[in-house]
């Protein structure tokens, strides 16, 4: 078994009664599974659902938590009435992950839960990443990062797991793509939930739909850019995305990479 395995659980044994931050991605299934096998029924794993979250995410998020049995609660977060966190400055994800964790600080002090974790990893050192801040205000634990796991070596950790999540792409709220200084709305994460089922339905896998009002931007992975361009498939898609409200529906040639919200930034401060 993988090395890291060993100094995590002694870092998840050490916290006592914990409460994992959940959201059915990679690093938040390994976190919740090692927990629950070395606390049992002294962890708990925590969803936030909001307009941000997709519902086949929900649904699978709560389908490997019944697989693997370890107790899973569904909360409803209110980050969408936060006037910052609407009109999307650079640093939303922070507001997004402050609205999380008060609401698990507040879980946390009624039912004595011990400590709060959550999945930032090795990987995500030198990322630009708002919600860090966030964790670092409310003491919440990275014990992924702790022992120096990388996005790699949770995904190997997780096959050697029987994990489902093992392989799955990268995932990230629906809020994010939406560009920066754009306002977040309800309407708007409809839209994009419904495209990218859209391009998840014709067999994608790495798929963003990058939501600029009227235009969506497709984001596919590099090695599935050329099939996007069978005719029929190109016309089928844009024709059910212009179905959802979309008015201009295109392709970045440079498929799906991450951090491409953050471009951006970086080309202003060039």
């Amino acid at each position: 078994m993988h090395p890291k395995l060993e100094p995590l659980k002694s870092i998840l044994r050490s916290g006592g009664r914990t409460l994992v931050a959940y959201s059915g991605g990679v690093d938040s299934v390994l976190l919740a599974k090692v927990a629950h096998e070395v606390l049992g029924e002294g962890m708990l794993a925590v969803i936030a659902d909001s307009p941000s979250l997709p519902r086949r995410e929900l649904a699978e998020a709560q389908e490997i938590a019944d697989r693997f049995g370890f107790p899973l609660r569904v909360i409803q977060t209110t980050e969408m009435e936060n006037a910052d966190y609407r009109s999307n400055p650079v640093n939303r994800c922070y507001f997004c992950k402050s609205e999380l964790f008060v609401e698990l600080t507040a879980i946390a002090k009624v039912e004595r839960w011990q400590t709060i974790v959550y999945g930032e990893n090795a990987s995500d050192v030198g990322d630009y990443r708002p919600g860090a801040k966030a964790a670092k205000e409310f003491t919440v634990r990275a014990p992924l990062k702790e022992v120096g796991l990388t996005k790699v070596e949770i995904r190997e950790l997780s096959a050697q797991l029987g994990l489902p999540t093992a392989e799955k792409p990268q995932m990230a709220c629906l809020s994010s793509r939406i560009p920066y200084g754009e306002p977040v709305t309800t309407e708007a994460l409809g839209m994009i939930e419904a495209a990218e089922n859209v391009l998840r339905d014709a067999g994608f896998f790495d798929v963003r739909v990058r939501h600029h009002q009227q235009l969506a931007r497709i984001e596919v992975g590099p090695d599935e850019v050329a099939r996007f361009f069978d005719t029929d498939l190109r016309e089928q898609v844009a024709r059910e995305l212009k179905k959802i409200g979309y008015t201009y529906v295109t392709m970045d040639l440079q498929g799906y990479r991450r951090g491409s919200a953050q471009e951006v930034l970086a080309k202003g401060k060039g």
